[in-house]
């Protein structure tokens, strides 16, 4: 059989948002990729999801600017309520000084759209492979490169592994081992028409209606044609991290005492679908030789701070950029990533699990929570938020972390 020169791809396990966004960042420095995804259609399950100022910064980065652009939805504010007696709890502009003082905006939009602009790229690219139906069992790794095993005992030969494959990762079990921490929080998605929505209800803005031991969000999708509608509580059975169908009769039964108006989003959707949430507690090490993480895989988080898809788009970008600067040497650019990228994402994560906690306040901390953000100004809340939405391409590695351009 006649030997073939070609060079072999870096593989990247799992084809969602993280890994879509790891082959546009390796293509970007000159790699060949291999996808390799287990469901059987590439696609996206969920329903909206929130972008942050980062995230388009690292959607510029991949080339995939304009296409998230034309997806989005941009909202006029972010805006809190007291689900209870709909106190207004707070309010954060994110019009023209937010987009000045963060170089982006803030926008809404269908996960599906997400995946789609990257997906769109990847094909474009005409650079990489993408398997489908291929479930990643075993890796094992030499001096030259990585041997993937997947489920039907086919072999993938890759320079290095990346495994972006979500938050139940196969690369993560067999290189760190370690369980996930159920939060015993449930939330329940769906997408409603706005002919069905509320008219009370249709605000340009990412809304969140906070109460004891639960929250509601709503925010507009497809140019508002569409509705993303989010409910959350502390479940009173013993919780397994899963997605399945959900009941309408369970979600009724957890909103005793809600107001009228925030008690509307629960009553619109036909079709649920019911997440049981966990996160992983975040660990210090990524990589291990010639893999490393990268996504859920790597920093699997809560939804409170809406970062999960905005912390993998980012994860790509930084790797790329590591690459670039090491001149594409693996090892260099694998340990430039992990320390770049480790305490930020382990920040996110542990800020989602307390913004848990006063989103979900009750009693006196209830009424704490209400006093925190009285009378603030946009400028102290943009203040407060520029550790997380300040992110770049050109501040993401850690020798470069502190700087302010743009």
């Amino acid at each position: 059989m006649q030997q073939t020169s070609e060079p072999l791809p870096v593989l990247v396990a799992g084809g969602g948002i993280g890994g879509l966004a790891a082959a546009l960042a390796l293509v970007r420095q000159g790699f060949a990729v291999k996808v390799l995804e287990q469901a059987a259609q590439l696609g996206e399950i969920g329903a909206g999801i929130q972008l942050g100022p980062n995230a388009f910064s690292a959607f510029d980065a991949l080339g995939m600017g304009e296409k998230a652009r034309g997806r989005a939805v941009y909202i006029d504010e972010m805006v809190m309520h007291d689900a209870l007696d709909e106190t207004l709890v707070g309010r954060i502009p994110t019009g023209e000084a937010f987009r000045q003082r963060f170089g982006n905006p803030y926008a809404v939009i269908h996960r599906a759209d997400v995946h789609m602009s990257l997906l769109e790229g990847v094909r474009e690219s005409g650079l990489v492979e993408l398997l489908t139906s291929t479930a990643v069992q075993r890796v094992e790794q030499d001096e030259t490169g990585v041997t993937v095993f997947d489920g039907a005992g086919n072999r993938h030969r890759g320079l290095a592994l990346i495994g972006a494959d979500g938050v139940k990762s196969a690369v993560r079990r067999q290189y760190v081992g370690d369980e996930a921490r159920v939060s015993g929080h449930v939330v329940y998605r769906a997408v409603v028409d706005r002919e069905n929505f509320p008219a009370d209800l249709r605000w340009n803005a990412a809304s969140i209606w906070v109460g004891p031991n639960c929250h509601l969000v709503h925010y507009p999708l497809r140019g508002g044609e569409q509705y993303n509608v989010v409910v959350t509580f502390h479940s009173r059975e013993k919780e397994e991290w899963s997605v399945r169908e959900g009941s309408r009769e369970e979600v009724q039964s957890y909103f005793e005492g809600i107001c009228p108006k925030a008690r509307q989003l629960i009553d619109l959707p036909r079709d649920w679908k019911r997440w049981a949430t966990a996160d992983r507690e975040p660990i210090a090490q990524w990589n291990f030789g010639r893999v490393t993480l990268l996504g859920d895989a790597a920093h699997a988080t809560l939804q409170y701070l809406a970062q999960g898809a905005c912390m993998a788009l980012e994860d790509a970008v930084t790797l790329g950029e590591a690459l670039r600067v090491n001149g594409n040497d693996i090892g260099k650019a694998f340990d430039l990533y992990q320390r770049s990228r480790v305490a930020r994402t382990a920040r996110v994560v542990l800020s989602a699990r307390e913004m848990g906690r006063i989103f979900h306040a009750k009693g006196v901390e209830r009424l704490v929570r209400n006093d925190l953000w009285k009378g603030r100004t946009p400028e102290r809340f943009y203040d407060a938020m520029e550790w997380l939405y300040g992110w770049n391409v050109g501040n993401c590695l850690a020798d470069r972390q502190g700087l302010k351009g743009r």
